[in-house]
């Protein structure tokens, strides 16, 4: 059976695996500056369909830099 809503964690770590800490959900680990993530909040409805928005940041001292360049848009049919 297909769950409604926010069915994912947050984010992961980007490196040599394609999920790997630190995770981005609850009892995660702290992140720290150098980390690589995705920040990937997504929304889904069986009846309707479902969105994903990913973006890839790095951590730093003062708080992360977006390495994501495009466009969010959305648009109503």
């Amino acid at each position: 059976e297909t769950e409604t809503g926010f069915i994912h964690s947050t984010g992961h770590g980007i490196g040599l695996d394609v999920h790997e800490s630190p995770r981005l959900a609850s009892g995660g680990d702290e992140l720290e500056p150098g980390h690589v993530i995705t920040v990937e909040p997504g929304l889904y409805d069986p009846d309707v369909g479902g969105v994903r928005i990913e973006d890839l940041v790095v951590v730093t001292e003062d708080g992360y830099e977006n390495l994501t360049d495009y466009p969010i848009r959305f648009a109503a049919e």
